[in-house]
């Protein structure tokens, strides 16, 4: 007996859907039957967007009128929307911790891992008040709880703001029949961290295996002995979106292999 997930013919926004967990996710909800429209601003995997998978929408969302453009999008396409996840989010701040972050680089970090978010659900959460139904995931990640401050100080505390927006956006629309949940990963052995690996290792005079343990042990040590998969990160939020879950909402969901310290 196969775990049905109930799923198919939902409608669903990946934000950030053409790279790393974003685009696992993409792969994810179209195997489980959904309709799916990934937003980023590089090109697509062709693989992924072909004739009967996820259509594409090119924009900005760090700014206020990719946002807009990518909600109309949706709305011109299906007129609501089941699902809404915002896996968009990164940073691009120098070393030298809190003293290299001035004013622009502390904006730039909001209007990448906060302001999508904000934007899209207030833009695309009345049509789903409207249904009376609909789930919404912000991707955070344990760096709101374990911030490196050599050079996430301002990602990190982006991601927190972040979370506690989902939570009180939770208790607000719970109560109206859409879900809100969060998913904080750790390290993902993604294609830029698969990079920053390989220029540790070569940085250090090791290999590959040995890059990954510089990283590990920047963040205290993985219990699990080593990072998450992107398709691991996507299973847990196809299943956290799917009627399965119905009864989850307004929580976070760690996906760290034992990094973070704390019950």
């Amino acid at each position: 007996m196969t775990f049905e997930l109930q799923l198919r013919g939902r409608r669903a926004l990946v934000t950030g859907g053409t790279k790393g967990v974003g685009a696992a996710v993409v792969q994810a909800l179209l195997d489980a039957g959904v309709q799916v429209m990934a937003a980023a601003r590089s090109v697509p995997d062709t693989a992924v967007m072909t004739d009967g998978g996820a259509c594409f929408v090119a924009a900005d969302l760090s700014t206020a009128e990719g946002a807009a453009n990518v909600a109309q999008a949706v709305l011109d396409r299906w007129s609501g929307i089941d699902i809404l996840v915002n896996t968009l989010g990164g940073s691009s701040a120098p070393g030298g911790g809190f003293a290299a972050l001035d004013d622009a680089r502390w904006f730039d970090e909001l209007n990448q891992n906060l302001m999508p978010a904000v934007r899209l659900d207030r833009a695309l959460l009345p049509a789903m008040l409207a249904q009376g139904s609909g789930v919404i995931v912000h991707v955070s990640s344990i760096q709101r709880v374990l911030p490196l401050p050599e050079s996430t100080t301002a990602y990190a505390a982006a991601k927190a703001a972040l979370s506690t927006y989902s939570k009180a956006l939770s208790k607000e629309v719970t109560p109206k029949g859409v879900r809100v949940v969060r998913v904080s990963p750790g390290w993902i052995e993604t294609e830029a961290a698969e990079a920053l690996v390989k220029r540790l290792a070569h940085q250090a005079g090791t290999d590959y295996d040995g890059g990954k343990q510089i990283v590990m042990q920047s963040l205290g040590g993985i219990p699990l002995g080593r990072p998450a998969t992107p398709q691991e990160v996507a299973d847990l939020i196809v299943f956290l979106v799917s009627p399965r879950a119905a009864a989850i909402s307004g929580s976070e969901h760690v996906i760290d292999g034992g990094t973070v310290p704390t019950v």
